[in-house]
C-alpha cells in the first residue's frame, strides 16, 4: 500500500471517530434536554408566578442577624469534628475494601464482584437517609452523623480508592511477587508507595465534601449548626437563616483552604 492510500485510510478512520464522538455528544445534549422538559425547567410560568415569592423571601433574610452567633461557635466545631471523624472511619473502612474492588490486588473474582456490588449498594443510600436511621437507632447528637457520612462515604472513597489502586504500574508488583513476597508484601512495598499521592488527595477532597454534608445531617438530629439551622428555619427567622447560611459559607471557604494547602504538601 503506498503512503497516499495509509493516508488517506488513517484520515477516513479519524473522520469516523470525530463522527462517533459527534453523535455520542448529541445524543447525550438531548437526554439533558429531555431531562430538563421533564422536570418542568422549560415552564416559563412557573418562574414568573414564583418570582414574588423569591423577592419576598429575600426581603426577609435581608440583612442577615447575627445576635446569635456565639451560640454558634460550639455546633460549627460539632460539625468540624463531624467532618474529621466521619472522613477518618471512612478511610479506615475504604482501604481494604478497594484492595478486595481492585482487579490487580483482589484474591478472586467472587471476591471483587461481591465487594464492588456492597460500594454500590453504599453509594446508593444518601447520606440524609442513613442519618435519620443512625438518630433512630444510637439517639440524637454528633455520634449518628459521624456514621451516616462515614457509611455512605465508604461506597464512593472505596470505590475511588480501588481505580487508582488498578491503574498502577504492574512492573513492580511483578518484580515482588517474583522475589517470593506474599500477598501483604506486595501490597505494601509494591502498591501503596504508588498510590499514596492519589489517595491522599482523595481522602482530603472526601473531608471538604464532609463538612458540607455535615451542616446537612444536623437538619435531622445528628448535631452540628444544621440543627440551629432547623431552629431558625422553624421560627421563620429568614434573617438568622441567613447569617447562618453565611457562618457555613466562610467555615467551607477556610476547610477548602485547608485542603488546598494540605494537597500541596502532599505532592
Amino acid at each position: 500500500m503506498s503512503t497516499s492510500a495509509r493516508y488517506d485510510d488513517i484520515l477516513l478512520a479519524a473522520r469516523r471517530q470525530g463522527g462517533r464522538q459527534l453523535r455520542l455528544v448529541g445524543v447525550v445534549v438531548m437526554i439533558c434536554i429531555a431531562s430538563l422538559a421533564i422536570t418542568g425547567f422549560f415552564d416559563m410560568t412557573r418562574f414568573v408566578e414564583g418570582g414574588p415569592a423569591i423577592a419576598q423571601l429575600a426581603s426577609e433574610m435581608v440583612p442577615p442577624d447575627f445576635g446569635r452567633w456565639r451560640h454558634w461557635m460550639k455546633p460549627l466545631l460539632d460539625t468540624l469534628a463531624m467532618s474529621i471523624a466521619g472522613t477518618a472511619l471512612a478511610v479506615l473502612l475504604s482501604l481494604p475494601l478497594a484492595l478486595l474492588a481492585a482487579p490487580n490486588t483482589t484474591p478472586n473474582g467472587v471476591v471483587y464482584h461481591s465487594t464492588r456490588t456492597l460500594l454500590a449498594a453504599l453509594r446508593s443510600v444518601p447520606e440524609i437517609i442513613l442519618g435519620i436511621l443512625f438518630v433512630a437507632a444510637v439517639g440524637f447528637g454528633a455520634l449518628p452523623g459521624v456514621l451516616a457520612l462515614a457509611l455512605h462515604s465508604v461506597g464512593m472513597v472505596a470505590k475511588f480508592y480501588a481505580e487508582a489502586i488498578e491503574h498502577v504500574d504492574p512492573k513492580p508488583l511483578e518484580a515482588a511477587s517474583a522475589a517470593g513476597g506474599s500477598r501483604f508484601q506486595v501490597i505494601s512495598h509494591a502498591v501503596m508507595p504508588q498510590v499514596l499521592p492519589q489517595l491522599a488527595d482523595i481522602t482530603i477532597y472526601r473531608w471538604e465534601y464532609h463538612f458540607r454534608a455535615s451542616a446537612v445531617l444536623g437538619i435531622v438530629g445528628a448535631g452540628g449548626i444544621g440543627f440551629e439551622l432547623m431552629a431558625a428555619l422553624r421560627l421563620i427567622k429568614y434573617d438568622e437563616v441567613a447569617a447562618i447560611l453565611l457562618a457555613i459559607l466562610a467555615c467551607v471557604v477556610i476547610v477548602d483552604g485547608i485542603g488546598a494547602k494540605l494537597r500541596k504538601r502532599l505532592r
